[in-house]
């Protein structure tokens, strides 16, 4: 287990580089044969080891005290080479396929950063066990441990105490590993298990060092969970800033200005002269140069019709056929006679002259392919190549099928092989796949072609303007555009090739390269056919199943010129095995076609080395540099032409990283060393200039884009002018303006300068430059930096994608690897870290993710490289499903707006002073006057409620006043006046006589919703009694809600409980006793069948400012509040309501709430008595088995009147979305609700109350019927809808001001908006004033600040169990410090603001609308700003389809979110990037960690709000299960 961490060991068992020597050459060829199986996946990483172990055994000493088993070798150390005169040197046992990426230089200074670095302790991400792509031995949950110290000293003294313990026969290493571990963190799942595989078993030992070390280095967290130590070892690692801090400067409160990065004054700056441009040598005169390719094709098949034109292999490397010129030309001919005569459509021929056709053929059929492409020349029709679509989803195909459509192609030439092994329709024709137009297929073999007639010949014209094919590319954004290249320049491009490369009639030469593009096509099927020469032509399938074919292949046929990539010599050197009978003597040219590429270098050095001996000359290897625009643009030329030597360039990378050349001599570390790419081409004229803006001509010492001006260029993107201007037509100009020649350049995008000698270096291309922070860098370098931290052990055939992505006007680096199926998960996430160590220290650049996805799942571009367009669009749409994922925002966002710093208090006077001058209205409202309405309410008459319920009862004894709904929707229960008063009456007896209470004892009512709950609660007025209304326990749920019920009840003080029998049962049922003790339940009376009275003396309380009854429920915050409502505020809640919403006798409501606290309670229990009207309940589980219950009785019943709460709108619009048809069929018509209001407490939900009035339009649902109320502890209603005055007005807020507690207002849809409908009317009675909730003054309309409320219904103070007198005082009886010094007001604890609209209300006076924007208490206060949770979860909902629902929280100042992922677990890894991303674009916010749940794990209460608070304890105490933790760095 032991083995992958200590690295100590490691080294003493490599064989060092002078023993590798020594080795014998057979075990050499073996070791070198077991690297190939490992890099080409063939063997796992273990048997690797397990074979190489064995063969290494008899040399390596043994080591003392070292299991043999743990003999295990680092390989990483043999990769540097030995000195080039030893004759065995040339085997280089290591290079696995990633070493082509690897400059030795390089991987030298990757280690030498690395070791700078101490080893920083990551927090390491958890994830649940079923995440894993693969369990490891190692995947052991250690103890629970807290962070570890940064300082060495701490660590080397547990060093020191390990080895006392009873460890000690262990060897140290082991112990080590596993006190790394531990230190790293391991997974939060509370599933893990906590055990530790070692041998010896006790942990204690390990873990009293840990507690002891512990000791010294807590900062005040509580280290009871795993999560709190991962959390600490974050802060640990953030403590150190990274980035010198940000220049200081002025933020307007409004503008939050994203910082722009200053440039650093002292950066290096060009200071070289402007260069002058590089003319190549002039095209040399031929005398019988043909006038076009098609010429000199009929040339060569008229008179040399025997000469071997390609030879095509098989997959075993054996030659398939050889097409001859003859062949060729006739061939030709008569695919061109078929396709011109042949294919028609209604007797209209199928094809003119002009038309484009696609060329789809296999890679290892390039004798096909050149009939194809010949044919079509000759019909003149444009060929297209493109790549075999071998399934729908191939990468990119979708942009291929753009291409083929703009180029308006109809008809497609294939083999028949392919066209059989394509995708087929149920009709048998190909299918059409995404984005491609309808094509013909037609298979171009002998059988499908005809011969044409005798007379029939070809028309061979000179080379004119018209187009002669079109090359496929694919831009850096991933869309897919054709360059067109006329016959002229088709023909210009050979001429050049053979002049560079002094190409000969009946040359051979051998290609590993694409036919279908690029240099393959230039050299492989153009050149070759101008000049004569025979091509060998070796497949891609045949390079992976044996890599040296092509080397066999140049031996045998005496090949002369070999043109490859770095990627085949690489591959090469891995399988040569002292091939004596090899020889590349006849080789007088190798062109690297790559040859720009950071890693070439070291390929082309490495081959060297081995194959000098084989007959290679140094000086034929020739580097060349070419683009799809621009062609060929320069090559290294063949020794005889008599041209200078090539050169080596070592760059600082800092100083490339500004576009200027330094020739770094000092810093060893960060350098880029590159290979001249030879001379310009013949005929050319190339000029370096400015990446961005005008194309001015860049100085000598200066990085650029190359441009060159020839005859042998591409022409233009086809379709795309304004693109071709650009590119296809520059003009440079020199620094004076003026144009440097009459000639327009073709942008080549590639980047580098000339240096020395006229050699042109390429230092990077277009399409892999990253800007960041004004500084530029090159993808592939950033791979050659991560591949050269031991990619082998962890890093799947060196697949590694590097790409920028834009968020927070920056672009940032995203890094993404294939991880081998062996890596474990501890190994890659300290290889990751390793990684982003590395490319900071040698590029000075953060990393903003780093990401490692299983083995063979990046998108693959057609020749098995990386699609890194479409691996970028996974990422940005979360379809990569990494396995493993780092973020580093912390690091790399540098560019967040200046955190605010509150201004000094102003005082009261200059407050004052200012809203006048100002012209600000002091923020307050008001009701209706309540003693100037004029009702003819006989109520009022009454003070308290029970006197009101017995008037009526002897009024009008059989007026209805309640009707419950059963799930059918049949009636369950009524009562009338009478009846509910003579049950009430039973209830008070029983508990005077049964339960022997006092007027003024607390009783507990536990009952579902319906009439008991109502009778019981008048009981207990009528005897006195304070009355608590409790929610029943969940009977599937006891563990949960029973222990909720006890602290109510124990809270409250209550000394009897009412309940039904059925619960009675339930609460002193054995489930029970296992929440919570049920011997300590107070009395329990149950009401089921209470006897008939005798009539009561009701209790008459001395004054209505009694206590009338508890209103007890928990906050979001999770604290259970229990709140005093006297008589006097009962009654006037009643009144207000009955005012506001035209209650009378005759009325019917709809009330689908629950019946147990808040404003949900009132409307139940109280409102119906006081105004007389009939309530239709609705419990609100009955929808649970009938969602459209509450709709149906709202139809049924003709209610105008109706209330819910958003839990129930939701269940509405989720479960009946797709069914409005349905219901219309069941005659439900909503047309007769005048208001439907949703009961709350906290900002309207604006996207659920406008989704839910779209879907029941179609019902006859009013869009203006929807409101929303408002209430809080301090007052259960201080505003509701009603029926009469305005409709709700939506305002939009600029977020960004809300933040800094402003009210600003912006347009519909403008950026940063935050929709906000008005919360209701304010009811009669009240009063609002918006207050600070610092200095508690009033405040302006355009301030947002605290609702202070004032009302004869305001609860008079908080019931808790220590009566709390400080809180009672602040939140029930508080004033203002100045303006309105004596009135007396309540704080709801909810931030808004008030706004005096357009509208008039029914007095005629202007409309006040209060906007409740959130509570005080959930807001987050990060940046010195004032954040509401809501907000950053909805963006965060939005980021990814796949996120149900989200809540945030802080924890020691770091942003934690928590997502419900409904998706598989596969996914949950991608949302990490995308929350971070879309949190930082909307709310200027680094997210610290990221949780990932199972749907359901975010807690929510009744009334439909998140529990954030229940949320963050089960997080730190380790409670929640989540499928992945991330940590950001």
């Amino acid at each position: 287990m032991a083995e992958r961490n200590s690295t100590g060991l490691l080294m003493m068992l490599e064989p060092s580089p002078a023993m590798a020597m020594s080795l014998p050459v057979e075990v050499r060829e073996k070791l070198a044969e077991l690297e190939l199986e490992l890099s080409e996946g063939d063997i796992t990483q273990k048997g690797y080891e397990k074979k190489r172990a064995k063969l290494l055994a008899p040399y390596i000493p043994p080591i003392q005290g070292v299991e043999p088993s743990l003999q295990k070798e680092n390989r990483i150390q043999m990769s540097q080479a030995a000195p080039p005169g030893s004759k065995h040197n040339k085997s280089r046992a290591t290079n696995t396929r990633d070493e082509r990426f690897r400059s030795d230089l390089h991987t030298e200074a990757v280690h030498a950063a690395l070791a700078k670095y101490k080893e920083r302790k990551m927090p390491m991400p958890s994830k649940r066990r079923s995440v894993l792509v693969q369990s490891s031995v190692e995947a052991c949950t250690p103890p629970d441990t807290s962070s570890a110290s940064e300082d060495e000293g701490s660590l080397r003294r547990a060093g020191r105490m390990v080895s006392s313990t009873p460890y000690q026969n262990h060897p140290a290493p082991n112990v080590e590993h596993w006190f790394n571990r531990v230190i790293q963190g391991s997974s939060t799942s509370s599933s893990a298990s906590s055990t530790s595989s070692h041998p010896g078993g006790s942990v204690h030992a390990a873990a009293a060092v840990l507690a002891d070390l512990m000791a010294y280095t807590q900062i005040g967290v509580p280290v009871n969970s795993r999560v709190s130590s991962k959390i600490q070892q974050l802060l640990n690692t953030l403590k150190r800033p990274k980035r010198p801090s940000l220049r200081e400067f002025f933020i307007d409160d409004f503008e939050e200005l994203v910082d722009v990065q200053q440039p650093d004054p002292n950066q290096p700056k060009a200071e070289g002269n402007q260069m002058s441009p590089l003319a190549g040598e002039p095209l040399g005169v031929v005398t019988n140069w043909p006038p076009s390719l098609l010429a000199s094709l009929q040339r060569w098949g008229i008179t040399q019709p025997r000469s071997p034109c390609l030879t095509a292999l098989d997959n075993a490397g054996k030659p398939v056929y050889t097409l001859t010129y003859g062949k060729l030309w006739t061939r030709s001919q008569k695919l061109a006679f078929t396709l011109l005569n042949k294919l028609s459509t209604r007797n209209e021929p199928l094809l003119l002259p002009g038309d484009r056709v696609a060329l789809v053929f296999p890679n290892s059929d390039p004798v096909m392919f050149m009939v194809a492409f010949y044919g079509c020349l000759l019909a003149e029709l444009i060929p297209v190549p493109i790549e075999v679509p071998l399934t729908r989803k191939d990468a990119g195909s979708q942009q291929i099928g753009f291409l083929l459509g703009s180029c308006g192609v109809t008809l497609a030439l294939t083999t028949d092989a392919c066209q059989k092994g394509l995708p087929k329709a149920q009709t048998g024709e190909v299918v059409t796949f995404k984005g491609w137009p309808r094509l013909l297929w037609f298979v171009t073999d002998g059988k499908h072609v005809v011969k044409p007639p005798k007379d029939w010949h070809p028309t061979i014209r000179e080379a004119n303007n018209e187009i002669a094919y079109i090359e496929y590319k694919t831009s850096k954004e991933g869309s897919t555009m054709g360059i067109t290249v006329s016959h002229p320049a088709m023909l210009a491009h050979c001429h050049a090739l053979t002049q560079a490369c002094g190409y000969t009639e009946a040359e051979t030469i051998c290609n590993v390269l694409d036919f279908k593009r690029d240099a393959g096509l230039w050299h492989g099927v153009l050149t070759s056919v101008m000049t004569r020469m025979h091509v060998i032509s070796i497949p891609y399938s045949l390079m992976k199943v044996n890599p040296l074919s092509w080397i066999h292949k140049v031996h045998t046929y005496k090949a002369r010129v070999a043109v490859v990539k770095s990627r085949d010599m690489h591959w090469s050197l891995l399988a040569q095995r002292d091939q004596r009978d090899i020889s590349l003597s006849s080789l007088r040219m190798l062109i690297v076609t790559d040859g720009a590429n950071p890693w070439s270098i070291s390929s082309c050095d490495a081959f060297l080395n081995v194959f000098q001996a084989r007959g290679l000359r140094p000086e034929v290897i020739c580097p060349c540099a070419s683009s799809a625009e621009g062609m060929t643009v320069a090559i290294r030329r063949p020794p005889e032409s008599g041209v200078p030597p090539p050169g080596k360039a070592v760059l600082s990378m800092s100083g490339l990283s500004h576009s200027v050349i330094r020739v770094d001599t000092e810093e060893k570390l960060s350098v880029l060393t590159v290979q001249d790419v030879g001379q310009v081409m013949p005929g050319a004229l190339v000029c370096v200039v400015r990446v961005e803006g005008t194309p001015y001509l860049c100085q000598t010492d200066e990085v650029g884009e190359i441009c060159v001006s020839s005859g042998s260029t591409g022409v233009a993107y086809y379709g795309l002018p304004g693109m071709t201007k650009n590119t296809f037509q520059t003009i440079p100009v020199r620094a004076s303006g003026g144009p440097i020649s009459g000639r327009p350049f073709t942008r080549t995008s590639l980047l580098g300068f000339v240096g020395p000698d006229n050699l042109v270096f390429i230092v990077g291309r277009m399409d892999g430059l990253m800007t960041v922070c004004g500084r530029r860098h090159n993808a592939d370098d950033v791979v050659a930096t991560a591949l050269a931290v031991e990619p082998m052990k962890f890093v799947y055939r060196g697949r590694i994608a590097v790409f920028s992505v834009s968020v927070l006007h920056d672009e940032r680096i995203v890094v993404v690897a294939e991880q081998r199926p062996d890596a474990s998960e501890e190994g890659s996430f300290q290889w990751m870290s390793r990684v982003l160590q590395a490319i900071d220290s040698i590029h000075q650049v953060g990393v903003y993710c780093l990401a490692l996805v299983p083995a063979n799942t990046m998108p693959k571009a057609p020749l098995g490289g990386i699609h890194i367009s479409e691996t970028k669009q996974r990422f940005l749409e979360g379809a990569l499903h990494p396995c493993n994922v780092l973020m580093c925002p912390h690091s790399c966002v540098t560019n967040l707006p200046k955190p605010r710093q509150k201004q000094p208090e102003v005082g009261p006077a200059s407050m004052i002073v200012g809203n006048l001058v100002a012209g600000k209205r002091i923020a307050q409202a008001c009701g209706r006057d309540v003693a100037q309405l004029e009702d003819n309410d006989q109520a009022r008459k009454f003070l308290y409620m029970q006197d009101v319920l017995q008037w009526r009862a002897q009024a009008t004894p059989d007026h209805p006043l309640f009707l419950v709904l059963n799930a059918k929707g049949t009636v369950s229960s009524t009562a009338s006046c009478l009846q509910l008063q003579k049950r009430a009456e039973r209830v008070a007896m029983a508990l005077i006589e049964k339960g022997r209470l006092n007027p003024g004892d607390h009783v507990a009512l536990v009952y579902p919703p319906g009439i008991d709950l109502i009778a019981t609660f008048y009981g207990c007025l009528y005897a006195g009694c304070v009355p608590v209304t409790v929610r029943p326990p969940h009977p599937q749920n006891l563990a949960t809600t029973l222990p909720t019920v006890k602290m109510i009840v124990e809270v409250s003080k209550s000394v009897c409980i009412l309940t039904t029998q059925a619960i009675m049962k339930l609460l002193k049922s054995k489930e029970a006793a296992a929440a919570v003790d049920v011997k300590s339940w107070p009395m329990v009376l149950d009401t089921d069948d209470l006897p008939r009275t005798k009539r009561l003396q009701i209790y008459k309380p001395p004054t209505p400012e009694m206590l009338a009854y508890l209103d007890f429920s928990v906050s979001t915050m999770g604290i259970l509040a229990g709140v005093k409502m006297s008589h006097a505020a009962t009654s006037a809640l009643c009144r207000s309501i009955k005012l506001q919403c035209e209650l009378y006798p005759s009325r019917q409501i709809a009330i689908c709430l629950d019946p147990y606290c808040g404003l949900g309670f009132a409307l139940w229990c109280l409102s119906s008595v006081y105004s007389g009207h009939q309530s239709i309940l609705v419990p609100p589980l009955e929808l649970d088995s009938n969602v459209s219950l509450w709709l149906s009785a709202v139809s049924q019943y003709k209610v105008r009147i109706t209330f819910c709460s958003y839990s129930v709108m939701e269940m509405c619009t989720k479960g009946l979305g797709t069914q409005t048809e349905t219901l219309r069929l069941r005659n439900i018509n909503l047309s007769c609700v005048r208001t439907c209001m949703v009961v709350a407490e906290e900002r309207p939900r604006i996207t659920l109350t406008q989704s839910f009035s779209k879907i029941f339009k179609d019902l006859g649902l009013s869009p203006r019927a929807v409101s929303t109320t408002f209430g809080c502890r301090v007052n259960m209603a201080v505003c509701l809808q009603g029926t009469s005055g305005p409709d709700p007005t939506t305002v939009y807020l600029d977020m960004r001001a809300l933040r800094h507690e402003r009210v600003r207002m912006v347009e519909r849809g403008s950026p940063h908006s935050l929709s906000l409908m008005e919360s209701g009317k304010i009811l009669p009675g009240v009063k609002v004033v918006i207050a600070n909730t610092e200095t508690k003054g009033p405040l302006g309309d355009s301030h947002l600040g605290e609702v202070w409320v004032s009302s004869p219904h305001n609860a008079t103070g908080y019931y808790t169990v220590y009566g709390e007198d400080a809180l009672h005082a602040d939140h029930f009886n508080t004033k203002l410090s100045f303006g309105d010094t004596q009135t007396v007001w309540a704080r709801t604890g909810y931030l808004g603001f008030l706004r005096r609209t357009e509208l008039t209300d029914a007095s005629g006076e202007r409309h006040d609308a209060l906007y409740v924007v959130g509570s005080l208490d959930e807001t987050l206060e990060l940046r010195g700003m004032r954040y509401h949770p809501i907000d950053i979860e909805t963006s965060v909902i939005r980021s990814h389809k796949s996120i149900t629902e989200c809540a945030v929280f802080t924890w020691t100042n770091l942003l934690v979110v928590v997502v419900e992922l409904s998706g598989s677990e596969q996914e949950a890894l991608d949302l990490v990037p995308l929350v971070t991303n879309v949190v930082l674009e909307d709310h200027y916010l680094i997210v610290g960690v990221v949780v990932v749940v199972d749907p359901g794990v975010i807690p929510i209460n009744s009334r439909g709000e998140k529990q954030r608070m229940h949320l963050r304890d089960g997080f730190l105490a380790d409670q929640l299960d989540p499928i992945y933790v991330a940590y950001n760095m």
